[in-house]
C-alpha cells in the first residue's frame, strides 16, 4: 500500500471533510501518497484527480459539504464505466480507496473490490439510515439544524398563535424527524415507519388550545409526502392557522457538530489502518460506543431497525 485515493458519493453530510482530512493525515503519517478523487464515481471515470498534501486538508475539519465534491453516476453501473474506472486507478498508481457515502456508495466501493481494487467504506449520511451501524456521519448535525429551526418557529408561532408543520428529510427514513422531534419538544412527530393517525394529531392540538397553548408543532419526515395535506386538514379540523416548512437541503450544511467530526475522525484513522492491514471491503461502522467493522455486501443487505420504544415515548412527552 504506497498510494490510497479518498472519494465521497452521494449526498453530502456534515462531516465528509474531517473524515477526509483524518484519512489523508493518517496516510502522511505512514509515508503514503493520497490522491483526492473528485466529484465520485464520475470523476473516478474522467480522471478528475488530484495529488493532496498537508495543505490539501488545512482548516477543513470546520466546514460542511465536502471539498472532494460528489455526483451520481449512471456510467459507473455499466461494465464499461467500471473498465474505465479501473484503467484510471491503474493510471494514478492507486493501491486502495476510502469510500464515503451511502448504501449505494457502498455498492460502488464493493465493485471495485471484486475488480481487485481494496476498498473501505466510511458511512456519511444525514439520515441514519445504514442499518449496521447505530450512527451515521452527518445525523447528530442534521438533527441539530432542525431542531434549531424548530426552536425559532416556535418563537414566531407562539406570537400568532398558529401551528406550524416541519418537513424534515427522511424519504424512507424518520430517525431526523424522531430526533429533533423530540429534543425539539413537537406536538407531534409523524415517520414512514408508523402509520400516522391524523385523529391523535387534531386531538392533541384541540387539548393544547383548549388549556391556552399559543403554539402547536408538528414534525414530519418528507417520506410521507403529503406535508400541505396534513396542513389542510388540521385548520379545517382544529381552526389553528397553520404555516408548512421545508427545510429542505438547508439541513445538509453547517460545520460538523462535535460527535460527527469526533467519529468521522475516528473512522478515518481506522480506514487507513485497515487498508495497511491488507483488509477490503470492509464497512466501518458503531455499536454500543465502539468501531466495528463489517463486510460491505453484508452492511449494505442489513434494514435499519426504527426506535418504536423511544417514538412510543415520544407521545408521552407531547401530552
Amino acid at each position: 500500500m504506497k498510494t490510497i485515493g479518498i472519494l465521497t458519493s452521494g449526498g453530502d453530510a456534515p462531516g465528509m471533510n474531517a473524515a477526509i482530512r483524518a484519512i489523508a493525515r493518517t496516510a502522511f503519517a505512514n509515508g503514503l501518497r493520497v490522491k483526492g478523487i473528485r466529484n465520485g464515481f464520475d470523476g473516478l471515470i474522467k480522471g478528475d484527480i488530484y495529488e493532496m498534501n498537508v495543505s490539501s486538508v488545512a482548516d477543513i475539519v470546520h466546514k460542511g459539504g465536502t471539498i472532494l465534491g460528489s455526483a451520481r453516476s449512471k456510467e459507473f453501473m455499466t461494465k464499461e464505466g467500471q473498465d474505465k474506472a479501473i484503467e484510471v486507478i491503474s493510471s494514478y498508481g492507486i493501491d486502495g480507496i476510502v469510500v464515503l457515502g451511502g448504501d449505494g456508495s457502498f455498492q460502488g466501493a464493493n465493485v471495485l473490490h471484486e475488480r481487485g481494487i481494496k476498498t473501505i467504506g466510511i458511512p456519511c449520511t444525514i439520515d441514519n439510515d445504514m442499518g449496521f451501524t447505530d450512527w451515521t456521519i452527518g445525523f447528530d448535525t442534521a438533527v441539530e439544524t432542525c431542531v434549531d429551526a424548530i426552536s425559532k418557529l416556535r418563537d414566531t408561532s407562539s406570537s400568532h398563535g398558529r401551528g406550524n408543520v416541519v418537513e424534515v428529510m427522511g424519504r424512507h427514513c424518520g430517525d431526523i424527524a424522531l430526533y429533533a422531534g423530540i429534543a425539539g419538544g413537537a406536538e407531534s412527530i409523524l415517520v414512514p415507519e408508523v402509520e400516522v393517525d391524523m385523529n391523535q394529531v387534531i386531538e392533541r392540538i384541540k387539548r393544547g388550545k383548549a388549556r391556552g397553548k399559543l403554539h402547536h408543532i408538528i414534525v414530519v419526515a418528507e417520506g410521507l409526502g403529503n406535508s400541505r395535506d396534513i396542513v389542510k386538514q388540521i385548520e379545517d379540523e382544529t381552526g389553528v392557522e397553520t404555516k408548512l416548512t421545508i427545510l429542505g437541503h438547508f439541513q445538509r450544511g453547517g460545520s460538523p457538530a462535535m460527535r460527527d467530526a469526533v467519529l468521522a475522525s475516528e473512522m478515518g484513522i481506522e480506514a487507513v489502518e485497515l487498508l495497511l492491514e491488507g483488509k477490503s471491503s470492509l464497512a466501518i461502522g458503531t455499536q454500543g460506543g465502539k468501531l466495528m467493522t463489517m463486510p460491505i455486501t453484508k452492511a449494505i443487505k442489513m434494514k435499519r431497525e426504527f426506535n418504536t420504544k423511544l417514538y412510543t415515548e415520544s407521545s408521552i412527552l407531547a401530552n
